[in-house]
């Protein structure tokens, strides 16, 4: 009979230096390929149009990795326009896709007018679902326009926003946002694009966040919350 066997010092060590090993592999390799303007996870097909963003959030998965799932999202430049609607097309009709999603390493409002010709390009030929996450300061990235009345009449159905916290102390400590009225920006925000679109609000499971709070919170504004696990990195 075989039984258990003990895992001794030697090879416990040698075990967690092939992991780190191939961590570091992975990391290495997303660095060498080519960043992904297009990518995707599941069922939904993802747009990394901007690597800019006025939050720096202290949780936040680009701090700590190159990209996803093989996905370099380190963009090297912006792409125009012309060239990610180009990426879109080699893939968008290839299999089926849930939702088309507006979502990488930045802020995607932080380049509103080529978000909204990219979507416009999706409803004219593809039709598909076009969902936006956004950290909720598009008006504050784009003075004096109605961002959410421009999202919807260019053919975006949903918005998912991340809030990430229960009140404006806890957001400027846990986001650092450029912009000092940030947190009340982003309950503007869900407001109006709760009137005009689908909308929800997000919160990353960190340890400063009421949770109950959040959805008080959001039974209030009459929207849908979705919390997304916070995991720690430690390497």
């Amino acid at each position: 009979m075989i039984g258990k066997r003990r895992i001794r010092g030697d090879e416990h060590g040698l075990n967690l230096g092939i992991a780190y090993n191939f961590k570091m592999g992975l990391a290495y390799f997303m660095r060498k390929s080519p960043p992904s303007v297009v990518y995707w996870l599941g069922d939904n097909l993802y747009l990394n149009i901007t690597n800019r963003c006025p939050n720096h959030c202290y949780f936040c998965f680009r701090n700590f990795r190159g990209g996803i799932e093989g996905f370099n999202l380190k963009l090297d430049k912006e792409p125009k326009t012309n060239d990610a609607i180009k990426e879109l097309g080699k893939v968008i009709n290839s299999r089926y896709w849930r939702e088309v999603v507006f979502c990488g390493f930045g802020e995607p409002l932080e380049r509103l007018d080529c978000l909204l010709e990219i979507t416009r390009w999706i409803k004219e030929h593809y039709g598909k679902v076009v969902r936006v996450d956004t950290n909720g300061q598009g008006c504050l990235l784009n003075e004096g326009r109605d961002v959410v009345r421009e999202l919807k009449e260019a053919g975006v159905g949903k918005l998912s926003v991340s809030l990430n916290a229960h009140d404006k102390e806890t957001y400027n400590y846990v986001c650092k946002p450029t912009f000092e009225n940030a947190f009340e920006s982003v309950l503007d925000f869900v407001e109006e694009g709760r009137r005009e679109l689908d909308t929800e609000i997000t919160v990353v499971t960190i340890p400063e966040v009421d949770i109950s709070r959040v959805r008080e919170m959001a039974r209030k504004m009459g929207v849908k919350l979705r919390l997304r696990e916070y995991i720690p990195f430690f390497w």
